[in-house]
């Protein structure tokens, strides 16, 4: 990508913005990194134009863009912050800050190093969500050329992009990215594994593709009754989940059972609900399988109906329906919500609300005071495979893997967990230590005077709730 091209994308999806900032960032990268060279022997600025030929795709505003351009500015060249904020301005450098890792600080080790790196990326983050969508960027481009770098080096950068990045981006609704990062990961950590399951999968492509044409040309007649608009999109699953099934239910690759996956994409919410109807009304719908992420979105903003229905040869095909904003939010996530108004970028008017989530976390993780221990917290939170527990009312509390009664008395609130003293799970009394699974009704036993204990440290997983004992006991004087 050539300067022209990138100017023109960028005003594809922002016509009505100036562009002289973004050509000033291209130059100036350029320029800087003008001596230096990648591991591929490629000139060092590819680099920074593939980061921020990512944040394109992804329709971000002209600081964010401007900011993946120089993201390496300040770490890998004589630039100043300084000079950057007087030249490109305060918003820009601050970014551009935020992603410089501290490299010139001494650390006691590596893995203390990439800690304090991630804890002020993270709350960096809290200030300004763009930081991480920089980052992920950058991290996407450095796993599509991770195969010019040592193999030890490949295997460490690749074990931090499946255990933090792929989550992270997870949360954050960006779920094409998720399956990428992954993918990358799986075929540097385990490449016999990878191969073996790209030709498997490869293989059943033709039956699966003529499958799905059959479905979709029996859908479309059945919609073509109503003049409700739509298109429908084929999904595929990536291969490391595949391989996660695997692992988790201990079976071979032929005895996976892996529904077929469309997607049907309106205009509109009320249409959504129509598309469904017609839909359950044309095919058997599996038992037990709708979910309404409309009604009750998902932290990470995604929201699309679910449901599993037999298709012409008795096989399950899950179908997500959604409006065309629901899509792009299901693809790019928070990237989603940055729109353009008045000549400046602007969010959501909802978006810091359904931030709410992270900013309440990283506020809990900034209660760590030893930098690897906040790198195995944020790893616990941003575990994929949460439990779903309920209170006695029905409420249903989403914790993490290993979660434990104490664990869930602070997910209901403070003050509870403050006070607890025991817990019913499924009407019979349970130890405080405890591993919840999903489905369990818990209830926990308070005492109006009781207070957490020190040793609670050593049995909850979520940061939620080390944080709150760690506060509690630091303000009583009691060493945590």
């Amino acid at each position: 990508m050539d300067k022209r091209t990138l100017l023109q994308q960028f005003a594809a999806y922002a016509p009505h913005l100036e562009t002289q900032l973004l050509e000033k960032a291209y130059d100036y990268s350029m320029k800087a990194h003008t001596e230096q060279a990648r591991a591929s022997g490629e000139d060092y600025f590819s680099h920074c134009l593939a980061v921020a030929g990512y944040l394109l795709e992804w329709k971000m505003d002209l600081p964010t863009v401007c900011a993946g351009l120089l993201h390496d500015v300040i770490e890998d060249t004589s630039i100043t912050a300084e000079k950057l904020r007087l030249t490109f301005g305060e918003e820009i450098m601050r970014l551009v800050v935020a992603l410089t890792k501290l490299d010139k600080v001494q650390f006691s080790s590596r893995d203390v190093a990439q800690a304090e790196n991630w804890r002020r990326m993270i709350l960096a983050t809290a200030q300004d969500i763009r930081v991480i969508i920089v980052k992920l960027a950058d991290r996407l481009h450095n796993m599509q050329t991770i195969g010019f770098l040592p193999g030890e080096k490949q295997e460490r950068i690749a074990r931090e992009t499946v255990s933090l990045y792929a989550p992270l981006a997870h949360r954050l609704g960006m779920f094409e990215l998720k399956g990428e990062l992954e993918d990358l990961s799986f075929a540097v950590l385990h490449p016999e594994e990878y191969l073996d399951i790209e030709e498997k999968v490869r293989a059943l492509l033709p039956a699966r593709e003529a499958m799905l044409a059959e479905f979709r040309k029996m859908l479309e007649h059945a919609l073509s009754k109503s003049d409700t608009p739509h298109r429908i999109l084929a999904r595929s699953k990536n291969l490391y989940s595949i391989y996660g099934k695997m692992q988790r239910q201990k079976k071979p690759f032929e005895e996976i059972q892996d529904a077929l996956g469309v997607r049907l994409v309106t205009d509109s919410i009320a249409n959504c609900y129509a598309l469904l109807g017609m839909l359950h009304a044309h095919f058997q719908p599996v038992p037990d399988t709708f979910t309404d992420y409309i009604a009750h979105p998902k932290l990470n903003l995604y929201k699309s109906l679910h449901t599993t229905v037999s298709g012409p040869k008795g096989e399950y095909i899950e179908v997500q329906i959604r409006t065309e904003d629901m899509h792009r939010t299901a693809e790019y996530g928070i990237a989603a919500h940055w729109r353009y108004k008045t000549g400046e970028a602007s969010k959501d008017a909802h978006l810091e609300e359904k931030l709410d989530w992270l900013r309440q976390w990283i506020e809990w993780l900034q209660d760590l005071d030893s930098p690897r221990e906040f790198l195995d917290s944020l790893k616990t939170d941003l575990d994929l495979y949460q439990v779903f527990v309920f209170t006695p009312l029905g409420d249903v509390k989403a914790l993490v893997q290993g979660a434990t009664p104490i664990d869930f008395a602070f997910a209901v609130h403070t003050d509870i967990g403050h006070t607890c003293v025991g817990a019913r799970v499924n009407n019979k009394m349970a130890k405080l230590d405890t591993e919840l699974k999903s489905g369990d009704i818990v209830e926990i036993l308070t005492r109006k005077n009781s207070t957490p204990k020190k040793d609670w440290l050593k049995v909850v997983k979520s940061a939620r709730a080390r944080s709150k004992i760690r506060r509690y006991l630091r303000e009583k004087g009691i060493v945590a």
